[in-house]
């Protein structure tokens, strides 16, 4: 059975009214997206411990899907006159039905780092049985291996984690870095996230992984200081957080920071200048990652 797709076009202060009155008009889901979803304009949105709980983007989509008889003109008709907005702006799409477990699962095949690592998915093997293989399904939390700036990070990993290191992976997400870290050598490793959902992810990973790694909210992190210390997480975040990223790296230790854009990248290095000696960066697609050596 095929379903309709309704895309409207909504403010950041009628996103979630539209989305709540499409759920009372019949709709089997609702959700909201930021219109400008990968490109410059992405908005970031995220919180800090203690800093109010996250807003939502200005710009929105908010795309419902219906059961495939569904009257979409009297829908919108109905819209707009319990929500009292507009002309609203909306597009359609006409989804199929298909085994959505393996439409999934086949996007997602083993991701190679480096020739010694691996991301493989549960539902292959891998293809290299000699190298390290971290078992990482897609989830909740970000992190797979498939976006760059994981990638990037994954790859300086292997060439900087040595036996006995302390590793902190600050924004850990999936638990990919710290998990890697682990499998690498590294002696005791750290994963922090202001993400709930996170944690958990980052737990489950590390058991599927058969390491040992402590994950917590960084609400209770306290500061302290690591070999090595790894943030793949938005550029935005990466300014607000550089003087507690450099307090948790040791004189002489390392860190690498990602989710930056080309055009970001000097003014996130000048800012980390100030603790770090800074590293020439490296760069893949439109990403880039930052390293330096603690002075």
């Amino acid at each position: 059975m095929p379903w309709i797709s309704v895309k409207i076009q909504a403010q950041d202060n009628t996103a979630d009214l539209i989305s709540d009155t499409l759920m009372a008009l019949g709709a089997l889901s609702a959700i909201i997206e930021d219109a400008n979803a990968d490109t410059l304009d992405e908005q970031p949105i995220f919180g800090e411990p203690g800093d109010p709980p996250p807003g939502i983007w200005q710009q929105n989509l908010v795309s419902a899907l219906f059961d495939d008889d569904a009257d979409v003109v009297k829908i919108m008709a109905d819209l707009q006159r319990k929500t009292k907005l507009s002309n609203l702006q909306y597009s359609t799409e006409t989804i199929e039905e298909q085994d959505w477990v393996r439409a999934t699962q086949s996007q997602f095949d083993p991701i190679k780092i480096t020739d010694t690592l691996w991301i493989v998915p549960t539902w292959h093997s891998a293809p290299n049985p000699d190298a390290i293989n971290i078992v990482l399904d897609p989830g909740l939390a970000f992190g797979t291996g498939s976006h760059p700036t994981t990638h990037l990070c994954l790859a300086w990993l292997t060439q900087n984690v040595n036996p006995q290191n302390t590793v902190l992976d600050y924004g850990c997400g999936s638990g990919i870095l710290a998990i890697a870290a682990k499998l690498l050598g590294a002696n005791h490793v750290e994963g922090t996230d202001i993400d709930t959902q996170a944690i958990q992810a980052s737990l489950y990973n590390a058991e599927q992984n058969h390491v040992r790694a402590d994950f917590y909210h960084a609400s209770q992190y306290q500061t302290r200081e690591f070999d090595i210390v790894v943030a793949n997480i938005l550029s935005s975040a990466l300014s607000v957080l550089a003087p507690a990223l450099a307090a948790s790296c040791k004189t002489g230790g390392k860190i690498a920071l990602s989710g930056i854009l080309k055009e970001q990248a000097e003014a996130v290095s000048n800012i980390y200048a100030q603790w770090f000696n800074m590293q020439a960066p490296q760069f893949m697609d439109a990403w880039v990652l930052l390293t330096g050596i603690k002075k």
